[in-house]
């Protein structure tokens, strides 16, 4: 676990899925009586969530809020086990519409085939299964109980500006924290080999609209960013994103 700055605090976990493991970054946002998860990791992830949680001296508050950056299994797949901790105040979820559907379990997940899903499901342990087929496949009721709107701030530590960035998936955003000049980036960026680079080809929906999103991140003063595949980068972040965009 990393500070970042005061009330916001980086996670290193390590995933495994479909026979790969490689280290995932959400992000932990802490106010002063509760404090808010940005990505919920891969199914069966939340134990160690709750972990760091106790390290960073916040697991006496509650946790009242999941932020989700998109779609993607790696970003909501211990979502279930936290919705299943939940047995006094409402846990608000937040998402973008274009990817709501999946996360309400209306529509499978846009790059897991419903077989692959099945196929890694079967690895977790049966209450890990169990949580994710009860909440995305066979669900009773909406997860998402509250929609992000492109440009809006959220009242969550000190002010989390909501970045629609679709092309990784057509839902997906980045947030933009404005006391410490942090932008979350969700899988819009990425770092490999200390180098930041666009959402990776292989694993985007529409890679030309990805690299269009990226013009959304302009307006923004930024001296450092947190990339869910790559972790943290300091330095002069808006040069190094206009670089992205003039590739040819």
């Amino acid at each position: 676990m990393m500070r970042i700055a005061e009330g916001l605090e980086m996670l290193d976990l390590e995933m495994k899925l479909a026979g790969r493991s490689m280290m995932i970054h959400p992000v932990m946002i802490v106010d002063k009586e509760d404090w808010t998860l940005i990505d919920t990791g891969t199914p069966g992830l939340s134990g160690q969530i709750l972990t760091y949680a106790g390290q960073a001296g916040i697991i006496g508050r509650p946790l009242s809020a999941i932020v989700l950056t998109h779609q993607d299994i790696d970003h909501i797949g211990s979502l279930p086990e936290f919705l299943e901790m939940v047995d006094t105040a409402p846990l608000e979820v937040y998402a973008h519409e274009a990817d709501r559907d999946t996360i309400d379990g209306k529509a499978p997940l846009l790059k897991f085939p419903a077989d692959s899903l099945q196929a890694e499901l079967a690895t977790r342990q049966d209450e890990v299964r169990i949580a994710f087929e009860n909440i995305f496949l066979r669900p009773s009721k909406p997860n998402v109980t509250r929609l992000l709107v492109d440009g809006e701030t959220l009242p969550i530590g000190g002010g989390l500006t909501v970045i629609h960035t679709p092309g990784h998936t057509p839902g997906h955003v980045s947030l933009y924290h404005q006391t410490s000049k942090t932008l979350i980036a969700g899988d819009a960026l990425v770092i490999n080999n200390g180098e930041l680079q666009c959402s990776s080809p292989y694993s985007t929906n529409d890679m030309e609209q990805a690299v269009r999103s990226l013009e959304k991140f302009k307006p923004f003063d930024i001296e450092r960013v947190v990339c869910y595949h790559g972790g943290l980068m300091q330095g002069d972040i808006n040069r190094l994103i206009e670089e992205l965009i003039a590739k040819p």
